[in-house]
């Protein structure tokens, strides 16, 4: 992630952008439904969480390509994109985990991951710096994930297309983990770099 602000193209609130980041936040409850429906009353909703979770990672990436093709970048939008990432992969590891399909290391790596995040976004606050927006690697990490979920979803069942789907699905997870601890370790140094120059410069004002 990169610690860093970008101008703001719009104060708009429902532009297309926005309403795509949206559509993605309502799905969210929705998804976590259908994964864990199985589990409730026994009736297997796993196809329809797919196509739910699949029309999210469309929606992913047409609002940010939109956003900046038409000019409608904006300060909800920054807010809205990445809060529903993290809401699908939270929502994916509860929903995953609670069935067995995840195992449970895993999910702590990640949700250790996101509270150590949550942290350096209370101390930039602290310094008067607004949350970081997501950078290439951090986004290379969310969409080796969200390729994952889905096929170690479709990997709980019998057959070929399970035991490819496994495969797939766990050397995306593989990779989305790393990138995402990776991209969370740099950004915990350009955190503490900026925190430091802030403090620096506050002892050198007169």
């Amino acid at each position: 992630m990169e610690v860093q602000e970008t101008r703001v193209q719009t104060n708009r609130v429902l532009t297309i952008p926005n309403i795509l980041s949206m559509a993605r936040l309502v799905g969210v409850p929705l998804f976590l439904w259908l994964i864990l429906r199985p589990e409730l009353d026994g009736h297997n909703s796993d196809g329809w969480a797919l196509l739910v979770l699949a029309l999210s990672g469309i929606s992913d990436y047409l609002d940010g390509k939109l956003a900046r093709r038409w000019n409608q970048i904006s300060s909800l939008g920054r807010l809205l994109d990445p809060a529903a990432d993290r809401l699908y992969i939270l929502s994916t590891l509860v929903g995953l985990t609670w069935r067995e399909i995840l195992p449970l290391w895993l999910t702590a790596a990640l949700v250790a991951r996101e509270a150590m995040l949550l942290v350096m976004v209370w101390i930039l606050r602290r310094h008067g710096y607004p949350p970081p927006q997501v950078n290439f690697l951090g986004k290379a990490a969310t969409f080796n994930l969200m390729y994952a979920f889905p096929l170690l979803l479709l990997s709980d069942g019998d057959g070929w297309l399970s035991e490819l789907a496994a495969i797939f699905g766990w050397a995306f997870a593989g990779w989305g983990t790393t990138l995402y601890w990776w991209a969370g370790i740099l950004y915990v140094v350009q955190v503490r770099r900026l925190v430091k120059a802030d403090r620096q410069a506050r002892l050198t004002s007169p």
